[in-house]
């Protein structure tokens, strides 16, 4: 299955991006399909072959939601931006893990301690002889 996504490309800290056509299954530093513009995030300048895209679109590639965002932003698609939400790593923790973080973070409180019952003991008459 194709997909539309974007490639990083440039400098530490100076992110730039190419939008391709590649493999969903690829890596994502693999040669793509085919190379269909550019967008830097810092000018926000977002330069695509539009007709490329459309082409894509109609054999059936599907954008990421990002590229997907970025080609609403410019009239490419129709419809509405989709929703990015990222994940806490709260919300990842192991069970056991949660569990006593959760523990040490809960105030202090003392809980009775009930005395065990003492054991019965049978007392047995000394014999005299």
């Amino acid at each position: 299955m194709l997909v539309i996504r974007l490639n990083r490309i440039g400098k530490r800290h100076q992110p730039s991006y190419r939008v391709v056509v590649s493999e969903r299954r690829s890596k994502l530093g693999g040669p793509p399909v085919e190379d269909l513009g550019s967008y830097n995030p810092f000018t926000k300048a977002f330069g695509v072959k539009q007709e490329r895209i459309r082409h894509w679109l109609g054999a059936g590639a599907k954008p990421t939601d990002t590229v997907h965002n970025l080609l609403v932003k410019q009239g490419i698609l129709g419809g509405e931006k989709i929703k990015i939400s990222i994940k806490k790593a709260e919300e990842t923790l192991p069970a056991g893990r949660q569990a006593a973080e959760e523990a040490a973070t809960a105030p202090f409180q003392e809980q009775a301690v009930e005395a065990a019952p003492a054991q019965e003991q049978a007392v047995v008459p000394e014999q005299t002889a």
